[in-house]
């Protein structure tokens, strides 16, 4: 999931009422993958698998974006979520390795199951979902109907949010990647679609880092930042091997380049460094109209068609779910369109 920054950040807690107003690009594929291996068959002979319909298709996903986005809309946010696209080439040996632990994970489950052995099906199925194209048009139907506006990325999700962020489209980026900051996100918000949840013990907080206040209290500009990021280990490249955060922010100040630095350590320049770091400055996005990202209204009896009679959701749910939208003004009783969403 991207270059892990954690040790050069000051993550900043903050409380969600303060994003009321603002438009936030939400990682569309990290969400539901997070969804998808939390809301899942724990029965004792379950699988593990996400949960699903009578019909065996997966709802799992849906039941945690409606959830997550209601809330959002109830206080006020305007979420933009943000799909995929084309992995770059240069990603290809990482989806390479993904792939290959899937597939070994999946045999692991499959031979768990054929000999009852639960617990270690339960505990693989988490590696094994799949966020297939028939999911991700059902995730797009119900923003639909939510009146929630999503972009299909050209490339990295998190690279068009940043983008879209730049241009002044969205006002923060969402997603638990770090990777957002390297392409150029000037606010990153971590743990939005977790907030007040239970992890360990705790309670998740969203967090808030800022870009310029991370490169001033570092000393370094955006180009030495994903320079470092391509050191330590991005998506697109393993890293310097014995060279983590701290070494690296040391030579990256002192000698200002990779280049520098490996002549200085007698190591091998990256290949393709040059294409690595035009992903991250430069990465390609789609065009983006900013009429389109205006909200839309809420179909409620399309979200009870789609979501109750067609994906048997429960009653509890979807009133947990207008009531949302009651409070963010978006619908009406009786179940209208409120004047407030125009």
């Amino acid at each position: 999931m991207g270059c892990n920054l954690r040790d050069l950040a000051t993550p900043e807690e903050i409380n969600l009422a303060e994003l009321s107003g603002k438009r936030v690009g939400i990682d569309a594929f990290l969400t539901a993958f997070q969804f998808l291996t939390t809301i899942r068959d724990r029965s004792p002979t379950g699988d593990g698998g996400p949960l699903r319909d009578s019909k065996g298709r997966v709802v799992a996903h849906l039941m945690g974006i409606l959830n997550r986005t209601t809330s959002m809309l109830s206080m006020g946010i305007q979420p933009v979520f943000i799909f995929d696209g084309q992995s770059p080439e240069l990603k290809a040996d990482e989806l390479a390795a993904r792939r290959k632990r899937r597939l070994e994970a999946e045999a692991i489950h499959k031979q768990a199951l054929e000999d009852g052995d639960f617990q270690t099906a339960q505990k693989m199925a988490q590696r094994i979902v799949h966020y297939s194209a028939e999911m991700i048009d059902d995730t797009k139907k119900m923003l639909d109907l939510l009146g929630v506006r999503w972009v299909d990325a050209a490339a990295e999700g998190e690279g068009q949010a940043a983008v879209m962020a730049v241009k002044g489209q969205l006002d923060i980026v969402a997603t638990q990647d770090w990777d957002a900051l390297l392409y150029g996100s000037p606010i990153l918000v971590r743990n939005l679609m977790s907030h007040g949840s239970k992890r360990h013990g705790r309670t998740v907080k969203a967090q808030q880092i800022n870009l310029q206040e991370l490169l001033a209290a570092h000393d370094l500009t955006r180009e030495q930042l994903v320079d470092l990021a391509i050191m330590i280990g991005t998506d697109f490249h393993p890293g310097l091997k014995g060279i983590g955060p701290k070494t690296g922010i040391k030579l990256i100040k002192s000698l200002g380049t990779i280049e520098a630095i490996c002549e200085e350590k007698g190591k091998e320049v990256p290949e393709r460094l040059d294409e690595i770091r035009e992903i991250f400055l430069n990465h390609p996005s789609s065009e983006v109209d900013s009429e389109d990202l205006k909200p839309g209204t809420v179909d409620v009896k399309g979200l009870t068609q789609f979501l109750q009679e067609e994906r048997e959701f429960s009653q509890r749910r979807m009133d947990a779910a207008f009531d949302a939208l009651r409070k963010g003004n978006l619908i009406r009783d009786g179940g209208q369109t409120s004047l407030f969403s125009f």
